[in-house]
């Protein structure tokens, strides 16, 4: 793949993460090589790690860390010699920003498992966000500020093989494990969960095997995935994050829904793309219509994760899991 597709297959993803478009255009424009990339990427971001440390410990300081994490989070998307370093980077710049911005922000770390909860310690409910094959917590920052506008307390969590994790850890098939050690650590008795791209798996999972998930909803999530039909770069990405290509037949095998769904009993919402299509992955509408309380939401012009859809399902997740878990929609 050229860098030009690359960057074209990466947009509406960088963008939806909350990165500038037009910076992005420009980042991408000059690129010669994939192999650029994450230089490129880091670049822009210690542009804005100069522009925080220029305005001190103000707001503006720890909306500019904000942006660095986002920034250094994507530059891991391509192969890079130094992902594991940029990986670390966005994990220490998000909580350098968020320690400016929200001082009641709590870092929760435990086995296999790291992450921010933030919104109020009084909150009505809490939300645990789940991240997928490459992504991170660092990737779905404007999903959490939603969830946190229903005045919801948000838990954005890397989990074994994810964001800084990835480089000493990797994939479990039971991530229901993952999560409810998470629970126990947050201290509540129930839970909302959302998971986005292979994170839809886990959470989906997860809700089947977890009673104290309350509620659920799953964005661009497999339903099952055929390791032979896979893409080679996908291939690729699950065998670095398994622990090589053994473990990720293994770990593949078992991402299959059919038994699980009808175990799920708490309501479910299924948000697909279609035009989000990748040999060897089938989406959610199975496990929709196979969930008992399951509801499928697609969105025609979607793409993979919908960041160039996001007002076509981001307040109705929102909805969702705020009724959900408090009763109220807002």
């Amino acid at each position: 793949m050229s860098v030009t597709e690359f960057a074209a297959a990466q947009w509406t993803r960088a963008t939806g993460a909350g990165v500038d478009p037009h910076e992005y255009q420009r980042v991408t424009d000059g690129l010669t090589s994939v192999v650029d990339w994450g230089p490129a990427f880091l670049r822009s971001g210690q542009s804005y790690l100069q522009r925080a440390e220029d305005a001190g410990s103000s707001r503006s300081a720890g909306e500019y860390l904000l942006m660095v994490a986002r920034w250094f989070h994507l530059a891991t998307l391509a192969p890079y010699a130094e992902a594991h370093r940029a990986a670390v980077e966005a994990d220490h710049a998000l909580s350098r920003g968020l320690t400016l911005l929200e001082p009641g922000a709590r870092r929760v770390s435990g086995e296999g498992f790291t992450g921010w909860l933030r919104g109020p310690s009084n909150a009505p409910g809490t939300v645990v966000v789940v991240p997928g094959l490459d992504s991170a917590k660092e990737e779905f920052l404007d999903l959490v500020s939603a969830l946190l506008a229903r005045r919801l307390a948000v838990f954005a969590m890397d989990g074994p093989g994810q964001g800084v994790l990835a480089a000493t850890t990797t994939f479990v098939p039971d991530y229901e494990r993952i999560v409810g050690r998470v629970i126990d650590a947050l201290g509540v008795a129930r839970i909302g969960l959302v998971g986005l791209s292979l994170g839809g798996y886990f959470a989906a999972r997860t809700a089947a095997l977890e009673p104290r998930v309350a509620a659920v909803a799953t964005v661009s999530g497999p339903f099952r995935l055929d390791w032979e039909e896979l893409p080679p770069p996908v291939k690729d990405i699950i065998a670095q994050r398994a622990g090589g290509a053994d473990a990720a037949r293994e770990f593949v095998r078992h991402v299959n829904l059919t038994a699980l769904a009808p175990r799920i009993a708490t309501p479910l919402l299924v948000v697909d793309g279609d035009q989000d299509v990748i040999a060897g992955v089938t989406n959610g509408e199975p496990l929709a219509r196979l969930a008992p309380h399951g509801t499928h939401l697609s969105v025609p012009h979607g793409d993979h994760l919908l960041g160039n859809a996001r007002p076509d399902w981001l307040p109705h997740l929102s909805d969702h899991l705020t009724h959900t878990l408090t009763g109220t929609s807002a």
